[in-house]
């Protein structure tokens, strides 16, 4: 299913726009049609005739497409115009019943928890007035209101179940010589969806007051004695700026820890024994055997 997002407000200022355009073209068009749907022929001859007859017959033809441009173009602005009117007056019709709804179902909270159970918090109206929190199930926070001066900024509504935290107020501009106000905190995101709030920007400073150098003290009216110069007056300090409190940080959820450092790993487990030797190879040939002895001689 398909939705359509209207704003009858800019239909209004594109009906505005569009009317201004359509007067300053009709006044354009009518400053240029008396010197160029009559132009006069340079001369008496046939040629100059001629020419100043196209010249002022284009300038004829561009005069009625003109009109019927215009035509089109307020038509087109009644049109849209129309439009607007009618997605405003549906807007009305529904807004009235819908509202009604919403403030009985909200009713109950509001009256035990001082906040709705669906829809947005208000943003904060007074300098310095938080944001109202947003729907116990759907809903963003209210944005805090800016400080005045010197003044903190309205830290954010806090979203419910769902929905974004308010932004944070920006803080108060400073006193001569003070500093400015801190901006408001950004208003907690919802518990299962959302993004926290943005923190507000924290109030300038204001620009300290110079030091002022003594001024040289004029001669007395004492006896007339001869008068010296006074002694180069001192350097005055530089007054200093009043430094600017930073805005406060958007609530986000607290950064996980480190993980703790990993234990030194166990020593490895004995190796395998390696498998059985292959048989051996067969022994080589033996050698040749040795020549006998030659044998004794016999006794006489």
């Amino acid at each position: 299913m398909s939705f359509v997002s209207a704003v009858p407000e800019v239909f209004s200022s594109a009906a505005a726009d569009l009317h201004g355009i359509a007067v300053a073209l009709r006044a354009a068009n009518a400053a240029a049609a008396a010197s160029t749907t009559g132009v006069m022929a340079a001369g008496a001859d046939e040629v100059s005739e001629a020419i100043a007859l196209l010249f002022s017959g284009n300038a004829q033809a561009y005069q009625a497409l003109s009109r019927q441009a215009s035509a089109l173009h307020a038509d087109f602005i009644r049109a849209l115009s129309a439009a607007g009117t009618a997605y405003q007056a549906a807007e009305a019709a529904n807004a009235s019943p819908m509202q009604q709804l919403l403030d009985v179902v909200n009713a109950p909270t509001r009256a035990m928890l001082g906040r709705p159970l669906v829809g947005d918090g208000a943003n904060g109206a007074l300098p310095g007035q938080p944001g109202a929190d947003g729907g116990l199930l759907y809903g963003n926070g209210g944005n805090g209101a800016a400080g005045a001066v010197g003044q903190a900024g309205g830290a954010g509504g806090s979203a419910g179940l769902i929905g974004n935290g308010g932004n944070g107020g920006a803080g108060g501009v400073a006193l001569p010589g003070g500093a400015g106000g801190a901006g408001g905190n950004g208003g907690n995101a919802g518990w299962l969806s959302g993004h926290g709030g943005l923190g507000g920007n924290g109030g300038a400073g204001f620009v300290g007051a110079n030091a002022v150098n003594p001024q040289r003290v004029a001669n007395p009216a004492a006896p007339p004695v001869v008068a010296h110069d006074g002694g180069a007056g001192e350097m005055g300090e530089t007054g200093s700026n009043g430094a600017g409190l930073q805005g406060g940080a958007g609530i986000n959820g607290d950064p996980g820890q480190n993980g703790a450092a990993g234990q030194s790993g166990g020593t490895g487990g004995r190796g395998g024994d390696g498998g059985q030797g292959g048989p051996g190879n067969p022994g080589g040939p033996g050698g040749s055997a040795g020549t006998g002895g030659t044998g004794g001689q016999g006794g006489a």
